[in-house]
């Protein structure tokens, strides 16, 4: 055979070698490929969670099956399981939209009716001074039940509603305990009458007129004492905000509610060498006629009301004049009558007057105001 026919038939003989190579190599790679992505399809539908009726369970059932049959029935499989979930929550939404269409009229109508029944109210309790409190309940409680029906139509079964509803209560009143306090606060004062606005009041550390009331906090127009500026009892011109909770945890002194008069005193110092039963008799003739006509129908009003609640006490309906015998001096007190907001006025006016009393031609001889004294002893040092 010719040289030139061999190098022809070795030239074909290795073409042909390089394309079986080469198609052996190309279904090797197709199998690597079907290999993986059989086992991945079969470790995603165990770790998926799939029924196992939709992997084969035996090597028979495997080898009867191509791996792209395989592949293509586990990725619909994973699919339709994927989706599912979707699908229950569009069902739940269709159904639940009847639901919070009826939850959405429930909650409208509450708010109708709260709105035109505050008018209502307030035009029937008018006259009443726990009209507030009364309008303010009866809104609290169409809310309640709309809220409570709004839920029951929500959940569509009352014993969870029932629960449901006692765990947030507990979470509210631990977590709300402050303003829970706070209102029923207001309530107490709204249906006991303890101060209204206008009232002077002392609530602990506050004392002043009241400005407001809400259902969580009362404003007051602050009063004067002596560890303020302002040491009398008249305005200071701040404003006081307090938690009505406080009506729960302390003291509440009203000086206007019931009787809008206070007893004050004025106290005067003499000399021990002045005439004790002429400056006392002095003081109170003064105090008559400064404070007599001012005085005598209210003391009478404050008699009647205590004899009225058993209360026999000696009340004078005319200023009366203490002795209180001191070191050095005598100090004596007037006590009377007066007008809530008046204090410093009145005690202006009669510790005028009692200066000019004193100090009259005629007293002054006898009686003279005591002034600060200091007793100085010389000793002569003996020899």
């Amino acid at each position: 055979m010719p040289p030139a026919r061999y190098a022809r038939l070795a030239g074909w003989t290795l073409r042909a070698a390089r394309k079986a190579y080469r198609a052996n190599g190309r279904e090797q790679r197709n199998r690597f490929r079907r290999s993986l992505a059989l086992a991945g399809a079969l470790s995603a539908a165990v770790l998926s969670g799939f029924h196992t009726n939709l992997i084969p369970t035996s090597v028979s059932e495997v080898a009867g099956l191509q791996a792209p049959q395989v592949v293509d029935t586990l990725a619909t499989e994973q699919v339709e399981r994927a989706a599912r979930p979707l699908r229950d929550i569009a069902r739940g939404a269709r159904e639940l939209m009847p639901r919070l269409a009826i939850v959405l009229v429930l909650l409208a109508t509450a708010a109708i009716v709260a709105r035109l029944a505050r008018p209502v109210l307030h035009r029937l309790l008018r006259h009443w001074e726990r009209a507030e409190a009364v309008t303010a309940l009866v809104i609290l409680g169409l809310w309640v039940l709309a809220i409570a029906a709004s839920l029951s139509v929500l959940v569509g079964d009352v014993r969870v509603l029932v629960g449901s509803v006692g765990l947030v209560g507990l979470a509210l009143s631990w977590s709300l305990q402050s303003p829970i306090e706070s209102f029923t606060g207001w309530l107490l004062n709204s249906f006991r009458g303890y101060y209204r606005v206008g009232d002077r009041i002392s609530v602990g550390d506050v004392f002043g007129d009241v400005y407001a009331i809400d259902m969580l906090t009362t404003t007051v127009w602050e009063a004067g004492d002596p560890t303020k500026p302002v040491a009398a009892a008249q305005p200071t011109g701040a404003l006081i905000t307090f938690p009505n909770s406080e009506v729960l945890r302390t003291n509440i002194v009203n000086f206007t509610r019931a009787f809008p008069y206070v007893w004050d005193e004025l106290t005067i110092g003499i000399t021990n060498e002045s005439d004790v039963h002429r400056a006392a008799q002095l003081c109170a003739d003064t105090a008559l006629q400064v404070l007599g006509e001012t005085m005598s129908l209210p003391a009478s009003t404050y008699q009647a009301m205590l004899r009225e609640h058993q209360l026999d006490l000696d009340i004078s309906i005319e200023p009366r004049v203490f002795v209180v015998l001191r070191n050095g001096w005598t100090d004596l007190t007037i006590r009377y009558l007066v007008p809530t907001r008046e204090r410093r006025t009145w005690s202006s006016a009669l510790a005028v007057a009692i200066n000019d009393a004193v100090n009259a031609p005629e007293h002054r001889s006898s009686i003279q105001f005591a002034v600060p004294r200091r007793h100085v002893e010389l000793m002569r040092k003996p020899e």
